[in-house]
């Protein structure tokens, strides 16, 4: 009888460390999954940037340190491949967004070009769709860090492969006040 107790006591726990063990690679792959949505989207952006540097190209002859400093983080984006990699170039490369625009306020025939409102319009579509994939991508690394830092599962999760995965945050330059004058 104490045999069969054992046994089922045995099976139990085994079947508990099957699910704690599944549960936390089903919440790795939704985080995984949400990184690699991030990157479909930033795909989107660096393949939309160099058809914005072609046509602002031909009307700003004075400003080529704008456009070099948006193609270099472009560059410096594509090159990065992990969250932690990511962060600071992506920043680089929003910032050299902003200004690429705000010297093209400039340009009154760019700014009225029809192939340049287009351009600007799916830059801020997908911008928008960036901002989406970032916060479900720090959601799913919410979930899936504290399900492996509570009990029991942080008993486990180490020595089962399980570490924490980094959120994607914003840099300190993205996170000061912003000055709007009139």
């Amino acid at each position: 009888m104490e045999i069969y107790i054992a046994l089922a006591l045995g099976i139990v726990i085994l079947l508990a460390l099957i699910g704690l063990f599944n549960s936390l690679v089903r919440r790795r792959n939704t985080v995984r999954n949400a990184w690699s949505d991030i990157d479909v989207q930033l795909k989107r952006r660096y393949d939309l940037i160099p058809n914005i540097v072609s046509v602002v190209k031909g009307y700003m002859q004075h400003e080529r340190s704008v456009l070099e400093d948006v193609t270099k983080a472009r560059t410096a984006a594509l090159s990065a491949h992990t969250p932690l990699e990511k962060e600071q170039p992506e920043y680089a490369l929003a910032g050299a967004l902003k200004s690429l625009f705000a010297v093209a306020e400039n340009y009154p025939d760019l700014k009225a070009s029809v192939n340049f409102q287009q351009l600007q319009e799916q830059l801020s579509f997908l911008e928008n769709d960036i901002q989406s994939a970032r916060r479900y991508y720090n959601a799913a690394v919410r979930e899936f860090n504290t399900a492996i830092q509570t009990f029991p599962s942080f008993l486990l999760a180490g020595s089962m492969g399980f570490s924490q995965e980094p959120f994607f945050q914003a840099d300190e330059q993205e996170r000061k006040n912003v000055n709007v004058t009139m």
